[in-house]
């Protein structure tokens, strides 16, 4: 009786300590979590609510509409998979896994048809806006600014990732910057916008102006 109720216990005690248990906000939670989810939610336009820490309707309807603006289940539960796209600690991985993730699927739906050099040029302009002033201080917050890259707007950030992209978000990642602190990178050939013309030009790569 004493070894089968040890077990039960340290079956519990598993699930309880579980990524997925760990890394689980829903409604009716509450905390620091919820929090980080709101501020960021609401940073992006998602949501609209107060930054209260509690997750009511609100914050439930915000957690869809980034859900299905992100290729995922849009049942309001903000799980690891959630999470890891909106760039908060899932449990099962390292800010740092979450920040290469998201950065080579900007390189791979921005620039996966660019030499390296311009890849990794890509991944450096994220990084770069994140230290500057006028952007979010996070990579996820620089990735999921509302009109910050196509790739994003048109759902090519959820594509598969090639290898050479992962590489080149980890070059970015430690300093390598082909992009020469450029915060901005457009294609002339396909760009709209007289406002992104008209900022000083860094460098040229492959088909991407980089500038300032």
């Amino acid at each position: 009786m004493l070894k089968r109720l040890s077990a039960a216990v340290l079956a519990a005690a598993v699930i309880m300590t579980s990524p997925a248990a760990q890394a689980l906000s829903k409604y009716g939670s509450r905390g620091s979590e919820v929090t980080n989810i709101q501020t960021r939610l609401k940073s992006w336009g998602y949501y609209s609510g107060s930054v209260d820490g509690i997750y009511g309707s609100q914050t439930v309807a915000a957690v869809k509409q980034f859900q299905r603006r992100h290729g995922l289940t849009a049942d309001g539960i903000a799980g690891p998979a959630t999470l890891e796209k909106i760039g908060l600690p899932t449990g099962k991985s390292s800010s740092y896994s979450s920040d290469l993730e998201l950065i080579a699927r900007v390189i791979n739906g921005e620039a996966r048809g660019e030499s390296y050099t311009g890849q990794v040029a890509v991944g450096a302009v994220v990084l770069n806006r994140v230290k500057h002033s006028s952007f979010p201080n996070t990579v996820a917050g620089v990735v999921y600014q509302k009109g910050a890259f196509t790739a994003v707007t048109d759902g090519q950030v959820n594509l598969a990732v090639s290898s050479s992209c992962y590489n080149a978000a980890r070059d970015a990642m430690n300093g390598w910057d082909p992009s020469g602190g450029a915060i901005y990178y457009y294609n002339p050939s396909t760009a709209t916008s007289s406002w992104i013309r008209s900022r000083p030009v860094i460098v040229k790569i492959g088909r991407h102006v980089f500038c300032k």
